[in-house]
This record gives structure tokens, sequence and C-alpha cells, in this order.
């Protein structure tokens, strides 16, 4: 997915910052945020989280998700 999250987040740029965590790194911020599957994507804004999906997506079903959800 690395290649289609790439590809987002130049496509979202500067409306929305696409961020990656490595939860093996972070354990502390998966456990806050219930991270149990690898990728699970959360969208904040204002520090709000907004939508969350899991599951791989290509970059145009990404770009798609984060403006859905951030237009709602």
């Amino acid at each position: 997915m690395a290649p289609a999250f790439e590809r987002a987040a130049v496509e979202l740029e500067p409306h929305c910052r696409l961020l990656k965590v490595n939860t093996e790194d972070c354990q502390q911020l998966a456990a806050r945020y219930s991270i149990r599957s690898i990728p699970t994507l959360a969208l904040f804004q204002n520090g709000k989280e907004l939508a969350r999906a899991a599951g791989a997506m290509d970059s145009s079903r990404l770009v798609s998700w984060a403006r859905t959800h951030l237009q709602g």
C-alpha cells in the first residue's frame, strides 16, 4: 500500500496531510487508538477522529475516502 499512500499524500496536500505510524515502534499510540489490524487508516481533524478504515486501499479510493469525510 506504500506507493498508493504516497500518491494520495501528494494529491491531498496541502488540505490534508497523511502520516504513517509504525505500531511496532509506537505501541502505546496503537493501544490508545485500539489499532488491531494493519493497515488501519484514521482521519483526524482538529484532534477529533472523523473516520476509520481497516485494510489496504488504492490511491484513488484513499483520496476519495479522505475527501468524503472531510467534507461531511
